[in-house]
């Protein structure tokens, strides 16, 4: 890796779509297929707490478990304020050049930091599009971090990867994130069920 991408900007972006997010969406469906818009912000406080340990060499119970070890929980009722205060967090200790040095882990997966780094970044970006997708917000995603992540999607069998992504569906769309998410197995098309 010649230079570590900032996280800054998709955390940020991170945080102003879940704090759009209304009580009355947390029950609708995501792309995510089978997780509500509350299972996947309990999901984001999850992630977020264990990348940023991730990047901090923090091991332990944070980065030993999966956010969704005992299935899909419900968000804790502080959620519109902890997830922006965990993205935050996240994004400053990705900034470190050291925390992409080395050897480090999340959801009980042992990696190089670097491409750890890299799944931080994928997982706050696109279940970013995922919330906004399914409560009607645009997702603005800058070039810098869309470069990034078509190198980090490209890296997968295309036919999909368990516990990471699903089949690519078709990517021929006209934006290059599109077809980043294209290539995760999400459908660029899906839309919030108010806007079907």
């Amino acid at each position: 890796m010649v230079s570590p991408p900032d996280l800054s900007p998709a955390a940020q972006r991170l945080r102003d779509v879940v704090r759009h997010v209304s009580d009355a969406q947390l029950n609708h469906p995501t792309p995510c297929e089978g997780r509500t818009v509350a299972q996947l912000l309990a999901h984001l406080s999850g992630l977020t707490a264990a990348f940023r340990a991730a990047a901090d060499k923090e091991l332990g119970p944070l980065t030993d478990t999966t956010p969704d070890q005992n299935g899909w929980p419900e968000p804790a009722s502080t959620w519109r304020d902890d997830i922006p205060a965990q993205a935050d967090r996240l994004a400053i200790a990705w900034h470190d050049p050291e925390a992409w040095t080395g050897m480090t882990r999340a959801g009980g997966f042992d990696a190089p930091a670097e491409v750890m780094g890299l799944v931080a970044l994928g997982e706050i970006t696109f279940h970013a599009w995922d919330l906004a997708t399914a409560t009607g917000q645009e997702l603005e995603v800058d070039d810098a971090t869309t470069d990034a992540l078509t190198a980090y999607v490209e890296g997968f069998d295309p036919s999909g990867t368990p516990g990471m992504f699903g089949p690519a569906v078709d990517t021929r769309w006209p934006t290059p994130f599109e077809r980043v998410i294209a290539r995760t197995g999400r459908d660029p098309r899906w839309q919030a069920p108010e806007t079907a």
